[in-house]
């Protein structure tokens, strides 16, 4: 069974995923081999292979069999997203870099039925909090080292900072917990803050962490900052000598990814293989393994840094971190469905009224009807990425007989060019022309109809299609359908197959709330009232934020 130490180790890269195989020969002691496969975060990928080394320099046989230890190098989400349902050479131990990945994983698993994997949590191999990075002018923007730094930056619209995929990395789900910890509700449901805040930093989303890092390296002076573990800063900045990355705390707390060994055990799995993963376990928990943790970067269990750390060669600095509860399953669940709703692509037609009355003061701020759903709606536009489509109308008794509405700007993306400039401009140009338009009566039945039957018509299947309306009054129009016709007409056409939930907002408190509530409710929408200006984008914010669940809310 003895082979030379350098042919234990074989490497095989593809489809960008790298699998380390230590093998070993069959022998007097055993015949056959027992595969035990390991998932391991990539950050951790070398200290767990020169684990497996060790471990499999003492020739383990278990059973009869020679233990053959795989690792692979895999990113946390993809495992969670496959181990519940993965049977084809399963993994047997996975290493992701936090215990978030791994209560998703559990939860799955409980829900998919009993052919699926138990996964037993078993406790941290190391830790490393998760910081706010950037090049040293990105963190000098934010008052760093004089002034602490504060998750307040993420959320203030004048910080530059880009934030990783949280579907994807730990790293974006972390950030996404405690952006969602300061903005959101008690009871579970986003802030109209938090979805601001989710669309603004959704626009500058990376695929991965890498990608800040590379951001750095390529042009320190522009690249915005992220979050990342301290230990990837330590890693980054080991391997790049220029530009090299700052990382440091947040003073309110910050989570801690804590590396938790996860045992995968499956009803059908070769015999053996539990025992050859305690076995293994042993050798990851050895006093060597952490040593090995440390030198790579890692905190201890415990939260412990090396004291040699410095700002000046690490990046990062050695004491104390204030950290956060990690989040749990429902938590981790909730908060992947908030980005999801706020991340999905959408195609919306806005329609805004334009009669008499919205020329009427609305508030304390001076500000008129028509200027304040102006406002908002152009507020909203902004946090929007550029393949978002969205259309502009208008809508009073005078405005294109035998029509009572006008388009300002057709359905299509904010970035595509439209006249020599791109979309988001025109909408800008034409929401200005609304204060101009105001005269006449409420047509809100018939241009709710076609509204509807427009955005029906050129329904794109690849996002969420809907209508937002925004009104004052109610329908004065003795001419156009009458709002019981209206709602029937609304539910006989809409199709569950294309969807186009109409969204009401209802302004001031002389507007029919109940004839909104019937009918954006025929359409599976959903109808708000904003009596003062702020309110608004609040209501627009929350349609937002319910996008996915839209007919069914």
């Amino acid at each position: 069974m003895a082979v030379p130490v350098a042919a234990l180790l074989g490497v095989v890269a593809a489809a960008g995923v790298t699998v380390v195989a230590l093998r070993v020969t069959s022998g007097a002691d055993c015949s056959g081999a027992l595969p035990l496969k390991v998932a391991v975060t990539p950050a951790a990928l070398d200290v767990v292979n020169a684990a497996a080394q060790d471990y499999q320099r003492s020739q383990p046989v278990v059973n009869g069999r020679c233990v053959q230890v795989q690792v692979e190098s895999r990113n946390a989400a993809d495992v969670a997203n496959e181990l519940p349902t993965a049977q084809i050479n399963p993994h047997s131990l996975w290493i992701p870099d936090s215990s978030m990945w791994a209560a998703e994983a559990q939860r799955q698993s409980a829900e998919t039925g009993p052919e699926a994997p138990k996964l037993d949590i078993k406790p941290s191999l190391a830790t490393s909090p998760l910081v706010m990075a950037g090049s040293e002018q990105a963190m000098s923007k934010i008052g760093f080292p004089v002034t602490p730094v504060s998750w307040s930056k993420v959320v203030d619209p004048r910080v530059q900072i880009s934030m990783s995929d949280p579907t994807m990395t730990s790293e974006g789900l972390a950030s996404l917990f405690v952006i969602r910890t300061l903005l959101g509700n008690a009871d579970g449901t986003p802030k109209p803050e938090l979805v601001g805040t989710l669309l603004r930093v959704g626009r500058s989303a990376v695929p991965s962490v890498r990608d800040a890092f590379g951001k750095v390296t390529t042009d320190a002076e522009k690249a915005p900052l992220f979050a990342a573990t301290e230990q990837s800063v330590v890693a980054n900045n080991r391997a790049v000598k220029d530009n090299a990355v700052l990382g440091a705390p947040p003073k309110e707390g910050t989570l801690s990814f804590d590396y938790p060994l996860v045992r995968v055990s499956r009803p059908n799995e070769p015999e053996g293989i539990g025992e050859a993963a305690a076995e293994f376990e042993r050798a990851l928990r050895s006093p060597e393994t952490s040593k090995r943790f440390g030198e790579a970067g890692f905190r201890t269990v415990q939260g412990a840094a090396p004291a040699k750390w410095s700002t000046d060669v690490e990046g990062v600095q050695a004491g104390d971190v204030k950290l956060i509860e990690t989040p749990n399953a429902d938590q981790v669940s909730e908060l992947l469905r908030t980005w999801g709703a706020i991340s999905l692509d959408m195609r919306m037609l806005t329609v805004i009224d334009v009669s008499g009355s919205m020329i009427e003061k609305s508030g304390s701020n001076g500000k008129t009807r028509v200027e304040a759903a102006t406002e908002a709606s152009m507020t909203a536009l902004s946090m929007l990425p550029d393949t978002t489509a969205i259309g502009l109308w208008a809508f009073s008794t005078d405005k294109k007989p035998p029509n009572d509405w006008i388009e300002l700007v057709p359905i299509g993306p904010l970035g595509e060019p439209l006249a020599g400039v791109t979309r988001r401009k025109r909408l800008e140009a034409g929401a200005s022309q609304l204060p101009g338009l105001v005269g006449g009566g409420t047509a809100l039945n018939d241009t709710t109809l076609a509204a509807f039957r427009h955005v029906k018509q050129g329904y794109d299947a690849s996002k969420v299609n809907s209508v937002v309306l925004m009104t004052d009054g109610v329908n004065d129009d003795i001419s156009s359908i009458d709002t019981q016709a209206l709602i029937e007409t609304l539910k006989r056409e809409s199709d569950p197959a294309k969807p186009v939930p109409i969204i009401m907002v209802g302004l001031g408190d002389e507007v029919d709330m109940d004839a909104l509530r019937a009918i954006s409710g025929a359409t599976g929408g959903k109808a708000y009232q904003a009596r003062n200006p702020e309110d608004i984008r609040s209501v627009l914010l929350d349609a937002v934020s319910q996008r996915r669940c839209r007919p069914n809310c």
